[in-house]
């Protein structure tokens, strides 16, 4: 049986980095230090293509774009997420909604959502109602708490238009 929906899950992770900036859904977020990545290192919108990417079966985010190719060291990973949804479009879906959740103890991201989900909707070609996005910590365990980096859930639901 195919009901041409299909759900995606991801998953990714950055170490914080002194002298960089922080990218976190698309944004600038004020902070003393960045995550450390070949590309901008937003956390969120790499765990968001590959939720993408994994959804319509199309790999994953390192398939497509390599943590070892010099065009996209330091790139803006909205550039990314752009990419991403155009092979989406490409094999025929279009993004139903997300769902997100940064793993943060430090710097505080409730001031910020909103701008992410209009910034991810807009690239994304969604509704801003169909990006919720969650901030937790982890009471101080593990790297996160540590403040050593950031993770990021997503899960998307795709359709076949």
């Amino acid at each position: 049986m195919n009901l041409n929906i299909r759900v995606g899950f991801g998953y990714d992770v950055h170490k914080f980095a002194e002298d960089r900036d922080l990218w976190l859904g698309g944004i600038k977020i004020p902070s003393d230090k960045g995550l450390l990545g070949h590309s901008d290192a937003d956390v969120l919108i790499h765990a968001i293509c590959d939720a993408l990417l994994g959804a319509a079966n199309l790999r994953d985010i390192g398939y497509h774009f390599p943590d070892n190719a010099s065009e996209y060291k330091n790139i803006d990973s909205k550039i990314l997420l752009e990419k991403t949804v155009a092979l989406l479009e490409q094999k025929g879906y279009g993004i139903g909604n997300i769902d997100a959740v940064v793993s943060a103890q430090a710097p505080k991201l409730k001031p910020y959502i909103e701008e992410m989900k209009m910034v991810l909707a807009k690239i994304m070609k969604v509704d801003v109602d169909c990006v919720s996005i969650k901030a937790t910590t982890t009471e101080k365990l593990g790297f996160v708490g540590r403040e050593e980096g950031m993770a990021a859930q997503v899960a998307v639901l795709i359709a076949k238009l």
